[in-house]
């Protein structure tokens, strides 16, 4: 099983207002994404050693209530898409102190190899395949 993605808000994360700078909500989608990554058994410099990259095609991302310097959080991804040539995520940012909802987001990535061509993980990758498809499987 997959556990959430928890840190606290580091102080370079905040703005003058002393709030997580919006900017930073798209990083932690991506620190989630790695931290999933190495949970499920591959993590992600194994992937890359592989030939394999996973660009982002679009990232989208709602902001609900601001996160504070030192105040913990945690990140719920789901895959909400996965076919073996694109990866669909969503990820919801909740306040472990409070419980608010503090963003949500989405992201969509494609696998590619090292020249940025398409790449059909099922065929070139099973045992990385198996590691998502596995996945949306158990999610049901």
């Amino acid at each position: 099983m997959i556990k959430p993605y928890s840190r606290r808000v580091y102080y370079y994360e905040t703005d003058k207002m002393g709030i997580m700078h919006h900017s930073n909500y798209i990083r932690i989608f991506e620190e989630c994404r790695v931290h999933f990554l190495q949970q499920a058994g591959f993590p992600f410099s194994e992937i890359e050693a592989r030939g394999i990259l996973m660009p982002v095609l679009s990232v989208e991302c709602s902001y609900r209530h601001p996160l504070k310097f030192e105040e913990p959080f945690e990140v719920d991804l789901t895959i909400i898409k996965f076919n073996g040539v694109s990866l669909h995520v969503s990820y919801t940012i909740l306040n472990t102190d409070t419980g608010e909802i503090c963003a949500t987001g989405s992201s969509s990535h494609c696998f590619t190899d090292n020249e940025l061509k398409p790449l059909r993980i099922k065929k070139a990758h099973p045992d990385i395949f198996k590691v998502f498809d596995d996945y949306m499987k158990n999610k049901k």
